[in-house]
């Protein structure tokens, strides 16, 4: 009864000295059940069932629980089948972590038994963001009206998305899909929605502490829900609420908050002209320093046809200076400007009018597709 579902039936039936049919016609007998529901724990397609309210999507779970965020997941043996299961208690304590992520309002209540005092909170908070912002399928009734509102060219994204109830980022998406020209107008930063104030951080905070969406957050500053991501992730370059919150933890707002890092600060606009002017610098020091060596960047392997960049040199010469298979690269034509360009692959372009042409023929590909803007 003590081994019963934490190890398997051959285990059982080897320790006892017994056959495995005497074990499983003794466990029948003492009504011990299914060796798999034996235990604290339920199976892994149970539980995403429970929490999704009848939805498993088991692949994409598998990805973005476990291997991402560290679900915890033990393995359990039934004869020669094994089964993914998780404990509850360990379940509760991942979730709570991970609170602003997961969805509760499609967890039915006490659906994997008793559940700890802040999920009742939590599952209240995720109803209240889902009148906000509503997560289901659109349908020609919203597409009409979304047309109809971006055609008067007088809303900006926050006054459609609460008029919508959808996010920002679900409202562009929309747009693209349904090849709408039209965009919201640009909102004048002005008065309260120009300076975040000390109180604002403060709700800011409370709110990622308590697990609120963005939304809800952004309707208690005054601002957009975009507007409140790119705050936090212009502080804490993430907008992961979760990852904020153990930053964060009791601490005023920017407590804990990481040091910025060049692939960070060559985006975030406030720091993206400080970041190309070191680098620009860096640039330069490196310049120098190689002419201070000596480098010459036309020495002969780099003007001659067997040199490779990753293979080396193809006819198998180990010294350029006493090399006697040197060809030198013949100049080309541009067909578009007609400058001349020095390359080992025959090409009737340059690089630059290369590059240019790929942009045409992507704003062609956008106009004929019906994705380009006014």
């Amino acid at each position: 009864m003590e081994k019963w579902g934490q190890i398997s039936v051959p285990a059982i039936a080897k320790k006892l000295n017994r056959t495995t049919n005497a074990v499983k016609v003794k466990a029948q007998r003492l009504g011990l059940g299914a060796v798999l529901m034996a235990g604290e724990y339920v199976t892994l397609n149970q539980l995403l069932l429970a929490v999704n309210g009848g939805s498993s999507s088991y692949g994409y779970k598998m990805k973005s629980w476990v291997e991402n965020r560290g679900l915890p997941v033990h393995t359990k043996k039934v004869n020669r089948c094994s089964f993914r299961v998780v404990y509850i208690e360990e379940f509760w304590e991942w979730a709570e972590r991970y609170r602003s992520f997961i969805d509760f309002s499609k967890m039915e209540p006490l659906a994997l038994g008793e559940e700890p005092g802040w999920v009742a909170e939590q599952r209240k908070k995720d109803f209240e963001a889902y009148a906000i912002q509503r997560k289901d399928p659109w349908g020609e009734d919203e597409d009409s009206r979304l047309k109809m509102l971006l055609s008067k060219h007088r809303y900006s994204w926050a006054e459609i998305s609460e008029m919508m109830h959808r996010s920002h980022g679900a409202i562009a998406r929309r747009c693209r899909d349904l090849g709408i020209k039209d965009r919201p107008v640009s909102m004048e930063l002005t008065g309260k929605r120009g300076t975040w104030t000390s109180e604002d951080f403060e709700i800011l905070a409370d709110g990622i502490r308590h697990g609120d969406s963005y939304a809800a957050i952004g309707k208690a500053v005054g601002r957009s829900e975009k507007c409140v991501r790119s705050k936090v992730y212009n502080d804490y370059l993430t907008e992961n609420a979760d990852k904020v919150r153990e930053m964060l933890g009791d601490g005023a707002w920017g407590h804990g908050a990481p040091e910025m890092d060049v692939r960070h600060g060559f985006y975030i606009s406030r720091t993206r002209h400080q970041v190309r002017r070191d680098l620009s610098a860096l640039a330069t020091v490196l310049r120098k320093r190689m002419n201070d060596l000596g480098y010459d960047p036309y020495w002969q392997r780099f003007m001659c046809m067997n040199w490779d960049d990753i293979g080396g040199c193809s006819a198998g010469c180990t010294d350029c200076d006493s090399c006697t298979a040197f060809r030198r690269i013949q100049p080309q034509y541009c067909a578009r400007c007609g400058g001349t360009f020095y390359e080992r692959k025959e090409n009737r372009f340059c690089a630059a009018c290369r590059t240019a042409r790929k942009k045409q023929a992507q704003r062609h590909w956008c106009r004929v597709n019906g994705m380009s803007r006014k």
